[in-house]
């Protein structure tokens, strides 16, 4: 003997359609925008992070008082930085192969 779906069934999987359908446009429209914002936003703090405590890895830039002012919002991420800007890198991992 066959049920029949309940209405919550049929509600429950027209949202999963719904939602697998926004994602399948938003990965078509805007994803790609969205990482390389993301990637951006990376560079620039790592930028910003080597200028203010650049002394870390031996480039003095700003005078330590400024830096001791900014460290409690840094100390987070200053292992990953420092990671990241002492890794290795090719010159294949500097261009964009985006066409």
């Amino acid at each position: 003997m066959k049920t029949h779906p309940s209405i919550e069934d049929i509600a429950h999987r027209l949202r999963d359609m719904i939602h697998a359908v926004g994602e399948m446009i938003y990965g078509a429209t805007i994803y790609e925008m969205v990482r390389d914002l993301q990637q951006q936003r990376a560079r620039i703090e790592h930028l910003f992070v080597l200028v203010v405590f650049g002394d870390l890895l031996g480039v003095p830039v700003l005078p330590p008082y400024y830096a001791l002012q900014l460290l409690p919002y840094i100390v987070p991420s200053i292992e990953t930085w420092k990671r990241s800007m002492l890794r290795e890198r090719d010159l294949t991992e500097l261009t964009d192969f985006d066409t």
